[in-house]
């Protein structure tokens, strides 16, 4: 499976070159019209020039509001009917993760490039589906792992270059999540069943970013959750235990059981001879001293950038993650979820896969 996107991890901001980026014209149409296409991408495709010529969303009130703020003058209930009666360059998949089907996959067999939103799957059946069709078709693809454009997690990337991994610890703690009473017609997040919770929310982000931080892969994993009461809505905490392929160790921790917030820092990556620190998006500590101060900085908005400049330009070179790429960083978490399942049962990763194996 080749993956020459993430192997590289170029080091430019993906500003094309080609005459072509700052003239040609790129229609979008925008699959699931909830909060990040509001907030985020639809705004960023309007202030890059992008025409966005259509929307699709379950929710027909939803839709109905985001048509009319961002004047899309073509509305669609169904992704399907959106693909085929619809002419457009890139789709943008904003929808959750359950929703995911075979609109991806009609999109991208009519050379229409994908912009997914993670996590892209709840199954990896669906994902690899995806996948092989994006790739036979070689549209050009990238999954919203947008931190990878931070240049906080850059810089770590280029600290631990020469570092030999042995462990790497992520923490996040929060409050607990809402209670279950009147749970029907919640939203979607709240179900455990659709959303994952926390661990595949925020999960795969954390796998992602110790990729690409250290260039390692996570060959084994396995998951434990909390048992979910009836109280609440998400189980209260789930630890996640990982095998890296140079034969260093992982651990990931979800816990919702403290208001006050998630302690420093996010990420430590211990190495041989002291650890690096990620505390959150604003500092490094390396060996307990400050090296380096994060900004302000829209990864989003990034991100939207250089994957519509690669649309204008036809060059893929300053993308940093590619669907097919997304896959590593999704998998381990859906074998984690599978784990907790099977009561923390060691599973490979790579043959969590099936036949798609690296």
């Amino acid at each position: 499976m080749g993956r020459d996107v993430a192997n590289e991890h170029r080091e430019n901001d993906g500003r094309s070159d080609s005459a072509n980026a700052s003239v040609r014209a790129v229609r979008a149409a925008i699959y699931g019209t909830g909060s990040w296409a509001n907030q985020t991408h639809i705004p960023n495709l309007k202030k890059l020039g992008v025409d966005v010529v259509a929307a699709c969303d379950v929710d027909p009130e939803a839709l109905r509001r985001t048509a009319e703020r961002f004047e899309i003058p073509a509305v669609y209930a169904d992704g399907r009917e959106m693909v085929e009666n619809e002419r457009f360059d890139v789709l943008f998949s904003i929808v959750p993760a359950f929703a995911r089907t075979d609109v991806e996959i009609r999109a991208v067999e009519r050379g229409i490039h994908l912009f997914s939103e993670k996590p892209q799957a709840t199954r990896m059946a669906v994902a690899l589906e995806i996948d092989r069709a994006v790739r036979k078709a070689d549209v050009l693809s990238t999954v919203c792992f947008r931190e990878r454009y931070r240049p906080l997690f850059r810089e770590a990337r280029r600290i631990l270059a020469e570092k030999r991994i042995v462990h790497v610890v992520f923490r996040s703690v929060g409050g607990p999540p809402l209670r279950k009473e009147g749970m029907e017609g919640a939203s979607w997040w709240r179900q455990m069943d659709q959303s994952g919770g926390p661990a595949l929310d925020w999960g795969v982000h954390a796998v992602d970013y110790v990729r690409f931080t250290t260039g390692l892969e996570v060959d084994k994993v396995q998951a434990f959750y909390l048992e979910q009461s009836e109280v609440f809505s998400d189980p209260l905490s789930s630890s996640f235990h990982f095998l890296l392929d140079n034969g260093a160790t992982m651990t990931m921790t979800f816990v919702r059981a403290d208001p006050s917030g998630t302690p420093q820092p996010w990420f430590t990556f211990f190495f041989e001879g002291g650890r690096l620190e990620i505390h959150n998006y604003d500092r490094i500590d390396l060996n307990g001293e400050t090296v380096y101060r994060g900004g302000e900085f829209d990864p989003w908005f990034v991100q939207d950038r250089i994957f519509v400049e690669a649309v204008r330009s036809g060059d893929r070179g300053g993308i940093l993650n590619d669907y097919h790429d997304g896959l590593y960083s999704l998998a381990p978490i859906l074998a984690g979820w599978d784990s907790a399942r099977q009561g923390g049962r060691c599973i490979e990763v790579n043959a969590y896969y099936g036949q798609e194996g690296r």
